[in-house]
């Protein structure tokens, strides 16, 4: 209960001010009275699919992933704007994306290709793809281009 709490206040928090590192959104939730560690903090974000992304001041700052809002607030799924390219190594692929998208693009792939995807390792930019056993390159870009709109 306490973690659905924290969640819905953290998501209250970078809906309302520009939250630009976790150690803003840290002293944020404390302020709030939350007792919560850093390592907690980057389970949250994780789990909530936040992002940096760019704002339209033109800084970056968490935002939730599940959608970006363009200039003409028309909204776009986060992959669509995030992913830049893929390269196949063996089995394995990377895929490239814009600065702070990697980990929600990964969480989305993680959710949606489960059926080929074993999983997958997220940095700031850059995510690597686990296929499944006996999954061929062409069925993981059939699986992520349902749902990555501009996959090739």
């Amino acid at each position: 209960m306490r973690k659905k709490i924290r969640h819905t206040t953290i998501k209250e928090v970078i809906l309302s001010e520009d939250i630009t590192n976790q150690d803003m959104l840290l002293n944020a939730l404390i302020n709030k009275g939350f007792d919560v560690t850093q390592a907690t903090l980057s389970r949250d974000i994780k789990e909530l699919k936040i992002i940096k992304a760019p704002t339209l001041r033109g800084n970056y700052a968490y935002q939730l992933a599940d959608a970006i809002v363009n200039s003409q607030d028309n909204i776009m799924p986060l992959s669509s704007f995030g992913f830049l390219s893929i390269e196949f190594s063996g089995q394995l692929a990377v895929i490239k994306t814009r600065p702070g998208y990697a980990m929600a693009i990964a969480g989305e792939i993680d959710s949606k290709a489960n059926q080929t995807i074993l999983g997958t390792v997220a940095g700031d930019d850059t995510i690597l793809i686990i296929p499944k056993d006996n999954i061929s390159r062409e069925e993981v870009l059939a699986s992520l281009s349902s749902f990555i709109p501009n996959m090739k």
